[in-house]
Order: C-alpha cells, then structure tokens, then sequence
C-alpha cells in the first residue's frame, strides 16, 4: 500500500502548472522547428520565429508564454492500492495547487476563471476551480496529467453527432475552414470519437497530452484504422492552406492525435479541440516518495531563430497619426507601432456600449477619438517589468462592438489576434479603418514593447480593465487596410492553391 500525502500532491500540482507556464513541451518546440524550417510564406515563417523566440525567451525569464496562462485540467489515475493521508478530497488538493501556482509572487498567473457564468461572470481571482478528471486504474501510485488550456483554442471546439457511415476527416476538413485562426495555429488537434457527446469530448482533451508523432507515424506507415484517420485529417487539413495565425502557409497542425471508445450501433459522437501555439502540458507520477521532480530542459534544445523587421517595415507615431495617414497602409506590411495606445477586451467594450446606451460617454481620462485599441488582458508585473506578458487576445469576439467603437467613439485602428468576420471587414472599410495583427503565442516578446501602463478605467475588471500602453517599435501586420483588403481571406486562398499546385 502506498501512501500519497496530501502537500506532496499540492505542491506538485503548483510546481507543475508554474513549469508549463514557461517551458513549451519540447517535442512541441521540435515540430515548431521543423514547420519553420519547411515554410516557404513569409509571413507565416516570421510569426513561427516570433513564437519560437518568445518561447526561449519565457524559458529563460521563467515568465508565461502567453498572458492567457490558461484553464486548467487534470487527469488524475489513482492507484487502486494507493492510501491517502490528506483531509481533503482529490479536486480540493488540486485546487489548492492551483491557488498556490497563480498566485506566485515570483511569476504570477492571470486570473482568467469567473464564477456565476451565466450571470455576473465573477472573477474567483485564484483561477480555481481547476476541470478534475478522476480515474480508477490499477497499481500502487498516482498519475497525473495536466494542462492549462487557453481561452482562444477552447473556444474553437466542435462537436457532432455523425451517422455511422459518415466520414469524420472529411468533417474535420469542412469544420476547420469555418475556424478562423482564433486558435492560433500552427498547433495540435485532438479529436475524441465514441462513446457518447460527454465522452468524446474528454476522450478529445486528453489525446492532446499525448507525445507529438506524426513523423514517426509516417515514417514507418499507419498500423490500423485510427492512425490512417490520423494521416488523411493531417494531410487533408496542412492542404488547406490555413498557416501560421491564418497567414496562409504550409504547417497548420504540426499533429492530429484520436483517442476513441466503443459507442452505440447508431451513433458516432465526434469532438474536435484544438491547441495553440502555447500549448502547455506535463505528466509526473507520485510514488509516495515525495513530490514530482520535474526537470527543466536545456537552453541549447531551443533552435538558434532569429527575426529581423524588414527595411521596408513602417515606423509609426500613434501620439500624431491622423485618419489620413493610416489610408496608406497595405495589407501584409509589417508596421512598428511608437506612442500611446488603450487597451479593452470584452467586459470593456460591453461596459463602454452601456454607459453609452445610458447617456454616459466614455470613462475620464479614456479618449478613444482618433486612437488605436488593443485587444489584451496583461498577466501582472513582476520585479522591475512594466507589465507582465501581454499578447492579444481573439479579436472575433469584440465584432459585435466594432461598428460602434468606430462610428461612436471614433476609433480609427484595432489591433488583435486572428481574422475578423465579414460584418466587421464592411465596417472597417466604410470607415476607413485598419486591423492589426500581433502574433499570438508571442506575449513575452511583445511586452518587452511595453515601455509605460497605466490602468485608466475599470480598475474592477482586473485584467480585464483599460489600460493606457505607452509603447516602442511594437511589431504587428496590417491585416485588414482601409479598403478592406483582409489577409485572414487572401492568405489561406492563395496558399491552398499553391499547395494543390506543388502537389501536381
């Protein structure tokens, strides 16, 4: 009989959870390599080197890779034999590690969870609960799997309840085409098929803590029905043409993982969840002993990446931009932004669009007339940094305020994560606008951009609230100009034609 204690399952829990936080697993970091050597659009091949960089980068800082460090969710196989000495119960111990890892003074965590979901959306300021998954199994120890899971991948997910006969690589084919780049590819697929919808979704999640393999899969060839699954989803959806953050390129999986389970004669459930470019994972076994020891890896498992603007990248002083200026930005330029931008995701915009629906007008001292926004909630800052890592965030879900952030409030330029949808591509070219893309996965790099903040309104939403960022050089690409020119559209269109081309 083995005896876990209960600190030794705390402890692991937040040493775990501040691990993955800044080291990429490094078979994720090796496909990374391989995708960035193998690209032949350049976009996509610098956004790679941005996240292959930002990735050493946090490894070196020990600081997140991306300022959404996630929800988390772990898979705990117990032990038959296995005895407790704790007086709490497995997803009270987990919660605890959870408390104790966002909260590290050293490196804290962005508070993403909120309580109350379907009302006032609380903020439970510790990350917990975590999503516990608890299993049975045989033997004398623990095995632990655990991840935290970005917001903007989750979001992503697809499920369906597919006939019998129905073909599940050509489902996945369709649905990645209505995805977007919300999800920050490239990244893994995990895809749960059977049992029923509630089982091929958790089939579906922990296939993703599985070792990336396809090279090897096919270097010596599929063995069985679910690995050839595996290479016609990869092939069908890298032929898409979808790219790094929806550029368009070669590489939009570096993997396609299927877990399955046996399911009733007339159904097939299918779940389908991506990962992004911070996919964040680990897996360590308590033995009794003591608390996982987990091994940093090497500074030298990293590539030698570099990145270099362009000469032809455009300087820019937002502190002087006028509305005139920004109609000679072109789609696919490379712009380094100088000066004061403002910063609100969701609970902003909603609370923006309330006090105008009440007559109220903009907060004091937020002035968004002629002005850019963008789109981030920052993980707070530690030690002598002016704000933790501060990526952006999914740009889609600020559509439905765009047209009044532009029309109202006079905002001339945003600056996000992923494509826009078609309503809002209209608006910003009636208003003559622009959409700017930072890289996704790159949050540590472009806070190094960061050299001012301040909070200016909604202090109470936490990392939700406006700032104003006073920034230097901060890298982005034009991806919707004010004519409308989107490269969320022309990218992946003109890649997937040059793939089908190469294969001829």
């Amino acid at each position: 009989m083995t005896v876990i204690r209960k600190e030794d399952v705390i402890d692991s829990i937040a040493d775990a959870l501040q691990y993955i936080s800044y080291y990429h697993p490094l078979d994720f970091i090796k496909a990374l390599e391989k995708a960035y050597n193998k690209e032949q659009n350049q976009a996509a091949k610098d956004a790679i080197a941005q996240i292959l960089i930002n990735s050493r980068m946090s490894a070196e800082g020990k600081r997140p890779i991306c300022q959404d460090t996630g929800i988390v969710t772990c898979f705990v196989n117990i032990g038959m034999n296995v005895q407790w000495e704790s007086d709490l119960t497995v997803q009270q111990m987990v919660d605890e590690g959870v408390r104790r890892a966002y909260n590290n003074p050293n490196n804290p965590l962005r508070a993403s969870i909120v309580a109350d979901p379907a009302g006032k959306r609380t903020n439970t300021k510790d990350n917990t609960p975590a999503v516990v998954h608890i299993n049975l199994v045989p033997g004398n120890a623990i095995g632990v799997q655990i991840a935290a899971k970005g917001g903007g991948s989750e979001n992503k997910t697809k499920m369906v309840m597919l006939n019998p006969s129905d073909d599940v690589a050509a489902w996945v084919e369709e649905t990645l085409q209505t995805m977007g780049a919300g999800w920050c590819p490239p990244g893994i697929l995990g895809i749960g098929i059977g049992g029923t919808a509630e089982k091929a979704a958790i089939l579906a999640k922990e296939s993703l803590m599985e070792h990336i393999d396809i090279q090897e899969l096919i270097d010596r060839g599929p063995q069985n029905a679910e690995e050839e699954l595996r290479l016609d989803i990869f092939n069908r959806v890298n032929k898409l043409g979808i790219g790094a953050q929806g550029l368009g390129g070669l590489t939009t999986v570096v993997d396609v993982k299927i877990k399955t389970a046996p399911t009733h004669a007339a159904s097939k459930p299918v779940c389908l969840i991506p990962n992004c470019a911070a996919t964040r994972h680990i897996h360590f076994t308590l033995d009794g002993s003591g608390p996982a020891n987990l091994q940093p890896p090497k500074q030298d498992e990293w590539p030698e990446v570099t990145w270099e603007v362009g000469n032809n990248a455009r300087y820019v002083n937002l502190d002087v931009i006028t509305k005139n200026d920004i109609q000679e930005w072109k789609t696919g330029e490379t712009v380094l932004l100088s000066g004061k931008i403002f910063t609100g995701r969701d609970a902003a915009h909603k609370r923006i669009q309330e006090r105008l629906n009440n007559g109220e007008g903009l907060p004091k001292g937020v002035d968004l007339n002629g002005r850019f926004i963008y789109y981030v909630g920052p993980v707070n800052a530690v030690g002598d940094e002016i704000v933790g890592p501060a990526g952006p965030t999914t740009s889609t879900r600020m559509d439905k305020f765009t047209d009044m952030m532009l029309n109202d409030i006079g905002l001339i330029g945003m600056i996000g994560k992923a494509e826009r949808g078609p309503a809002t591509v209209a608006s910003i070219k009636k208003h003559k606008a622009v959409y700017l893309m930072a890289v996704g996965g790159a949050a540590y790099l472009v806070a190094k951009a960061i050299k001012k903040a301040r909070v200016v309104a909604f202090e109470d939403l936490g990392m939700e609230a406006i700032y104003e960022f006073t920034v230097e050089n901060m890298p982005v690409t034009v991806a919707v100009d004010s004519r409308g020119v989107n490269a969320h559209q022309i990218g992946p269109d003109t890649w997937k034609i040059k793939i089908s081309k190469m294969e001829q």
